[in-house]
């Protein structure tokens, strides 16, 4: 039996050869599931064991001696488990190192750097990426180059500029030099250049809005959680700042770190009662984590997720 073939039309008995590999039915089967979850394994979870413990390790060392004597500190092998005098170690690292002024300077400094840097940041990161005005790029440069410059050789000349201000040994002479850092610029630049989309600012301005009211109703819920990230990192490291501090400040109204070199000062250095001052200064942060670490966490994730 054969087939005719009209002439300008294709035969409606033949179907082309198909260049696929696999049929369809087989190629259904090897998709994945969608909303499949991965379980980890043995391997992975005894990883994530091992980090742990290394994390806390270096804080439950404090803990330990902290709560001992100084000769008990000094012994090898030196001791693993917690010692009886905590407590007593904790008030004579409040008294001998002016503990409660140094915790209530480091919360305003930390505090007021870490919010500053926030807004700063987030302001010239959104000029920066989705601005257009004249000598943009060269500017974002000059940022990005000031992060290439060590600190140390700016201290002579701010130190100058503190004195000139009447600042000398006060806590603005901490404050004001830090209100904003290159670190945090070209984080929320990159930041708002992927997750802001042109549209939205672009109905914005249809709608009238200039850009103050862009910057507040559109531009801020977006940068949410990369502001979250900006601020625990840098209340973080203003907190633990000694250079500057150090050279800026003096004992009689100092921050945590500047106030932990009072306990080491002595011609015999008591290890216990400087690890109690330590434990002092680190439990203020402890606590921020726990009481923000959701919001921290939950922000972090929100800007790891896009669609």
């Amino acid at each position: 039996m054969t087939t005719e073939t009209v002439p300008g039309r294709a035969n409606p008995r033949k179907s082309p050869p198909s260049s696929a590999p696999f049929p369809a039915r087989n190629r259904l089967r090897l998709r994945p599931r969608a909303g499949r979850q991965h379980h980890a394994g043995p391997l992975s979870y005894a990883l994530l064991i091992l980090a742990a413990l290394l994390s806390i390790f270096p804080l439950y060392w404090t803990m330990v001696a902290a709560s001992t004597d100084n000769t008990r500190v000094s012994q090898t092998p030196p001791p693993f488990l917690p010692g009886p005098n905590l407590f007593k170690n904790l008030a004579a690292a409040w008294e001998d190192a002016a503990m409660g002024q140094a915790l209530i300077n480091s919360t305003i400094v930390a505090g007021t750097i870490a919010l500053s840097t926030v807004l700063f940041a987030t302001l010239a990161g959104f000029a920066f990426a989705k601005l257009r005005f004249k000598g943009r790029n060269i500017l974002m440069t000059l940022v990005i180059g000031t992060m290439m410059v060590p600190p140390q050789l700016g201290v002579v000349p701010l130190f100058m500029m503190m004195s000139e201000l009447g600042w000398g040994q006060k806590l603005p002479a901490v404050i004001f030099p830090t209100l904003v850092s290159a670190v945090g610029v070209f984080f929320m630049r990159q930041y708002l250049s992927e997750a802001l989309p042109d549209e939205l600012i672009e109905a914005g301005r249809v709608d009238g809005a200039h850009s103050l009211r862009i910057f507040w109703s559109i531009v801020l819920p977006v940068a949410r959680p990369a502001m979250a990230v900006i601020f625990m990192i840098t209340f973080v490291h203003a907190w633990n700042d000694f250079f500057w501090p150090f050279i800026a400040l003096d004992m009689s109204n100092p921050t945590i770190p500047v106030a932990l070199t009072q306990l080491s000062a002595g011609y015999v250095r008591d290890q216990s009662v400087i690890m109690a001052g330590a434990l002092l200064g680190t439990l203020p942060l402890l606590l921020m984590f726990v009481v923000f670490g959701r919001q921290i966490v939950g922000g972090i994730m929100q800007g790891a997720v896009k669609g």
